[in-house]
This record gives structure tokens, sequence and C-alpha cells, in this order.
């Protein structure tokens, strides 16, 4: 946060006074209470899932939100734009962390290109948000990290192509806030590693084709890339047989080379030798595919997303059979349902089982094994205990209980090798009242190397009733019912109520 306010105080002072003046102006306020109960093994699925890290796998908990800001979008009509936002919740039954800052950022915009500071809830990609099981790469699932970012956060129409082409791109370098939650989490336990003082990188370009004014059909895709690196790593084994003697407090930051690393990936870890080196940090990332066709007051959609662990599934050497393909559709407006989205998830392949590098004894390099989401340095690619991709694949914070006693507290993704059916659904009867439902069944076989002795099966059910009456302008309630069944979190039912008020300071006309 220290390294967060000093950046914002630097980069003020290049904003005229004329700029900072109607910073008071077009404020949004919101204010929200949430409590959530349940019996069972832990909370509903989606009562904790895909909530930006604010929530718990706990029964019970609650907390008071209150949250204000200024969208950038207040100054549409200038070329220097600003923005702004704090969010701060208060919670019960969510850990040992009662004080949370969701959210702290300043935005600094110049036509189409904005420089985002601090920490922010960003929407998923391609995928519609409320529907959605989840991105694989960088989702919503997890808190998000206090990170610089250069961004064309729209679609940005190339000119010279009479906006059939449009571009849209970031790059950011930010930080973990779970030192706390790590050393907690372990427990003083020497077996198994975790890092503080982590670094984080993301970056991304997508790439619009078509002009719907002019034909139904748009087609979108790109790639996009984060990684974990640097940082202090506490209890690393030496790869060379996993028997060696445990290090502690070991740097894992090599000052401007890790910041190149993690942008063009390069290095080794400090742990691989000769015979295991690999890329510096914790390298992933997603290629995306989206084909649009826009009808008169509906649409449809069909997307795929395809997930990869440093090079073994980022190119055609092993074949892509791990995906998330989904269908959207958008109804002409009815009374009943507005939209519906189903998803399928399959990671069960990973390029195989099989995995070692190139030796003097065995010479031809396998890449398979790939172990999504997990790391041998990093643990899991995980913020405060949840995954930062899609919540599909267990959150450390449900390995007390996943690990049967084994290796609780052990920092890694226990079911990554999943195949999964999700339906999202909801609608708009009234200008008042509005639904949403979600279902997902899910298969695990566990990881290649914690795997179930049988396939473990799973069902998550959310129900969701939404109500804004006309008489009270800024109110909102949400009623929701949520159901787990099966073998991976065990049975579960539970309700949850959110009551919010949100409204304007200042509104310009």
């Amino acid at each position: 946060m220290k390294r967060l306010l000093i950046t914002v105080f630097i980069i003020l002072p290049i904003v005229s006074e004329a700029q900072i003046s109607r910073l008071g102006k077009d404020i949004r306020y919101e204010g929200t209470v949430t409590s959530a109960f349940s019996g069972g093994d832990f909370a509903p699925f989606w009562f904790t899932s895909n909530r930006y890290g604010l929530s718990s796998h706990h029964n019970n908990y609650g907390y008071l939100r209150g949250a204000i800001g200024r969208d950038v979008m207040a100054d549409s009509l200038r070329k220097w734009r600003i923005g702004y936002g704090a969010d701060i919740a208060v919670a019960v039954g969510m850990g040992s962390k009662h004080f949370i800052i969701q959210q702290l950022y300043a935005d600094i915009q110049w036509k189409v290109l904005r420089l985002s500071l601090g920490q922010k809830e960003r929407p998923l990609e391609l995928k519609n948000q409320a529907l959605s099981s989840g991105a694989m790469t960088t989702g919503i699932n997890a808190r998000p990290l206090p990170q610089i970012r250069l961004e064309l956060p729209d679609f940005w129409i190339i000119p010279g192509t009479k906006n059939w082409l449009a571009l849209k791109a970031h790059i950011a370098y930010g930080w973990y806030t779970d030192n706390a939650w790590q050393r907690e989490y372990n427990g003083n336990n020497k077996a198994f590693y975790y890092t503080t003082g982590s670094l984080y990188h993301s970056k991304a370009a997508f790439l619009r084709i078509g002009n719907k004014e002019k034909f139904p059909l748009t087609v979108t895709g790109g790639l996009e890339m984060s990684c974990q690196f640097g940082g202090t790593g506490h209890n690393i084994w030496q790869r060379s047989g996993f028997d060696a003697t445990i290090e502690e407090n070991v740097n894992l930051l090599n000052g401007f080379k890790s910041f190149w690393n993690a942008f063009i990936p390069g290095g080794s870890d400090v742990n691989d030798g000769n015979i295991y080196a690999n890329r510096e940090g914790n390298q992933l990332g997603s290629w995306h595919l989206r084909a649009d066709y826009h009808g008169k007051g509906w649409s449809v959609a069909a997307y795929m997303e395809h997930f990869f662990e440093d090079e073994s599934q980022m190119f055609w050497q092993y074949g892509w059979k791990d995906m998330l393909w989904g269908v959207e559709i958008n109804l002409p407006k009815n009374p009943f349902l507005s939209s519906l989205v189903y998803e399928h998830i399959g990671t069960m392949d990973q390029s195989g089982a099989i995995y070692h590098d190139k030796t003097a004894v065995i010479p031809e390099q396998i890449s398979g094994c790939d172990q999504y989401y997990n790391h041998h340095i990093y643990g899991a690619w995980q913020h405060s205990g949840y995954v930062m991709g899609n919540p599909l694949l267990s959150s450390p914070m449900y390995n007390d209980k996943l690990a049967n006693g084994k290796f609780n507290h052990n920092l890694m993704v226990y079911h990554n090798r999943i195949n999964a059916h999700h339906i999202g659904l909801c609608g708009q009867p009234t200008e008042e009242w509005g639904w949403r439902f979600l279902y997902t069944h899910e298969k695990s076989l566990g990881s290649y190397y914690t795997p179930t002795p049988d396939p473990q099966k799973a069902n998550y059910l959310m129900a969701e009733v939404i109500y804004k009456p006309r008489q009270v302008k800024g109110l909102g309630i949400t009623a929701s019912y949520g159901h787990n069944d099966g073998e991976i979190l065990g049975k579960s039912n539970g309700g949850m109520l959110s009551v919010s008020y949100s409204g304007w300071i200042n509104k310009t006309k």
C-alpha cells in the first residue's frame, strides 16, 4: 500500500489544477450488508466463488461494505479523464482478517490510453460475468491485487480500417498482499513451501474483426499471459531428489532481470539446477476466441479459452485437448428469460501423465504432467486461498478437508483434472424483479500427483432473486439459495441475503 500511495503522489502533480477541480463531481456511493448461512461441510460453492475473494468457504459469514468512486467516463467528453475508488469491508466469519480493503485505485486516462494505479476489481474478458463459471487464467474468484497497469480498457478502432478492426490490450506489474495469510496457513510446517513478497505480472492483447453495423458477425481472439515471480521462498526443496536439506528464506528476485523474464519468459528458478532448467516464476496463460452473431434485439455467441502452463500447451506440440467451451444467447426482451450460458470445462489431459527433462541418460524431453495451477516454488496460482482462475479447480482454502488429513494446509490445488458442465440463466420479468440461476456438474480425478481412488462427482446450484423497488430508488435486495452435493465438497444447503443502497454525490446533469 505504501508503494501505491507513493506512485499516486508522483503522478497526480502531472494533472492540471483544472482537471483536479472536477474530482468532487459525479461521485457514486454504495453501502451493502451481506449475510450467508448454511449447514454442511462448506458454504454452498456459488456463495463462495467468483465474488472477488470477498466471501468465505465457512458455513456462516457476513460483511458490511462501503464504496465510493468516480468513473473515468464522467469525463467522456474530455481528452484527460480521471477516476478513483475506495471500497472497504468489515467482515465476520471470513478468517482472521476483519477489516478488508477490497478496492483502492486511481485511473488517469488520455484519450483511449489509461494508467490504472491500485487495487481494483476487473471484469472477465470475453465472458458473461454474471453467468459464466469464470476465466481459466485471471478471473473474478480471488481478491484483486494492487498493480500499475497501462491499458486500452475498451476496444480501440484501429485508424484506417473503417471500424472493421479494433484492439484491446494491457500490461501490468503488481504485488501479492497475502503474506500474513500464507504464514498462518502454513502454520510453521517446514514440509510445505510457500512464498512471501511475491510480485505479479500480466499482459494481454485482443483483436476484434468485424463491424456489426455493416455485417452481423464479429470475431475476437487474443492471448493473455500472467506470471508470479520474485519474493522470498520458504521451505524450498531441491528438485534433484526432493529429499535434500530444506532451504529457508531463499531470495527469488534477481533485480531488473526478473521483471524482464516475467515479461518475456526466460531465466530459471533457484532450485531448477542444470537438469530441470525451466522459466523463472510461475508462468501461465490462455488463448481466447469468441464469435458473436448480432441479430435485431438478440445475439448468440460461441467462445473458447485454452489454458496453458509454461510452453507445453501454449502451442500445438501436444494438441489442444483441454479447453473451456461456451455458448451465450441473449434473447429479445421478454418477461421470462433474458440470457443463457452453457460451458464445458475439460482439464483431464494436461499433456499426459509423464514428465521428464532431457538428460544424458534420457535424451528426449517429454513435457507432460502440467499440474494446472500448481508450482514447485509458489505452491498454487492463488491469492489468500482462492485460485486466481476458474474456481472449479479447487482452491487451497479447502485443503484442510480435501487432503483427508495427509497434506493439510499444503499450498496446492488437489482437484485440477476435471470435467464439468455449467449452466447460467437470468431474467428480468419486470423493472423491479430479476432472477439468476447457476448449476454446475463436476467430475474430478484429483491431480496426477494426488489422484482420487475413484472419480469424484459434485453438483453446485444457486437460485437468486433480485428486487429493486421503484418507490426507493437505489435500494436493492438479493435473496439466494445455495446447494452442494457429491464427494468433492460434500453436502450443503444455505441462504444468503444482501441489502444495498446506492446513489450519487454532486452529480452533473
